[in-house]
């Protein structure tokens, strides 16, 4: 593998997709500077469900076992009738030479604490309230002007920038914008009962719902809702998510009980777009939710987007150039990527029908099972 001490790096976006960047680039030995548009970090949403893939993915960036400590591991997703019985388990077995669990979930702000700390740890200082307002190439370099009039050249640049990418728009000016899939996501923390070991989908009735564990103590309600596409004011949300997990028994029925007007809920529309590729120009690749956004039906969003640096870096260190390194990622990551995005929008689709819950279940388990597949 070829060192890259030469090769200067610009990461756009301190995500999950930017900060797997910079961990996995530094350790190559790649010069990284990263910014972020906000001007502070900030973290937006609950929780997160964590595949076997996606823990695989996490184990070769290194912080596996904080995540193991911090969050949740375990085996199987358990499928529920809307009364509370139990229909089947959904198993999730990874192959042995992973050496990690099955299933998983973690805090969102967990994962960005762990991802943040390594990410200094490497010598890399973020720089926050900055974004990028114009780029040109040539056949060596990037040059970059930054919101604040100054400059950087750079071999390489790496847009890691989100659903509503900027760096999407300047690259590709012409490519699709995000649409909504005609669902909306509720999300909210509820303590986990001593008798909950793993995820569970309750299925069958106008809306999904279910839970991750996080934590030793806590986990994440999530109602996935077909309705048309809303804004929702935080003081309709306690009430409109009690009303929608009425029908519904076992722990359910407990959680809805504990909704109170002041319960801090989550509440976002689904989007997805399919990005043509190749998603790269020159020297400028898309990465994450750049260049793949997906819902979270398979739960492998933050997988794919990890998954995205540590194929970038390998790549780069094979490769004797930048631009026949990208040529390479997309060969051997698009795809996969690709896969997932459909596969969750097929599963959403299933939802929204009211598919019977073993043919929405085997479209899952037949995922699972692809993504399993050495990367």
């Amino acid at each position: 593998m070829r060192p890259l001490q030469a090769e200067r790096v610009l990461i756009i976006g301190a995500g999950i997709a930017g900060m797997a960047a910079a961990i996995a680039l530094r350790r190559t030995g790649a010069a990284v500077d990263l910014i972020d548009i906000e001007p502070r970090r900030t973290v937006t949403g609950a929780g997160l469900t964590i595949t076997g893939p996606t823990l695989r993915a996490l184990r070769q960036l290194g912080v596996y076992d904080e995540v193991a400590a911090r969050g949740y591991i375990g085996e199987g997703i358990r499928v529920c009738a809307v009364d509370g019985t139990h229909l089947r388990d959904i198993p999730t077995p990874m192959p042995v030479r992973a050496r990690v669990a099955g299933s998983g979930g973690i805090g969102r702000p967990v994962l960005y604490a762990i991802l943040s700390a390594r990410v200094l740890a490497g010598g890399v200082r973020p720089r926050f309230g900055l974004s990028v307002t114009g780029f040109t190439q040539d056949a060596a370099g990037v040059d970059v002007t930054f919101s604040d009039a100054t400059t950087g050249r750079y071999t390489l640049v790496v847009g890691a920038d989100g659903i509503y990418s900027r760096t999407r728009r300047q690259l590709l000016p012409g490519a699709p914008q995000p649409q909504y899939t005609g669902q909306s996501v509720w999300r909210m923390f509820v303590p986990r009962p001593p008798d909950v070991e793993r995820r569970h989908y309750f299925l069958g009735g106008q809306v999904k719902a279910g839970w991750t564990p996080v934590s030793a103590t806590a986990m994440y309600l999530f109602v996935v809702e077909r309705t048309p596409r809303r804004l929702r004011a935080p003081h309709e949300l306690p009430g409109a998510l009690a009303g929608l997990l009425e029908p519904y028994g076992g722990h359910l029925r407990t959680f809805r009980e504990s909704i109170r007007e002041d319960s801090e809920i989550a509440f976002r529309p689904l989007e997805s777009l399919r990005l043509p590729g190749p998603w790269h120009r020159g020297r400028v690749i898309l990465v994450g939710d750049a260049a793949h956004p997906t819902t979270p039906q398979l739960a492998s969003g933050a997988g794919i987007a990890v998954e995205d640096a540590l194929v970038l870096a390998e790549e780069l260190a094979l490769n004797a150039t930048v631009p026949a390194a990208l040529g390479a990622f997309s060969a051997r990551h698009e795809q996969r990527c690709r896969f997932v995005v459909e596969r969750s929008i097929e599963i959403g689709r299933l939802e929204q029908e009211q598919a019977p819950p073993q043919m929405q279940t085997a479209v899952v388990e037949r995922a699972l099972a692809r993504l399993m597949e050495p990367l």
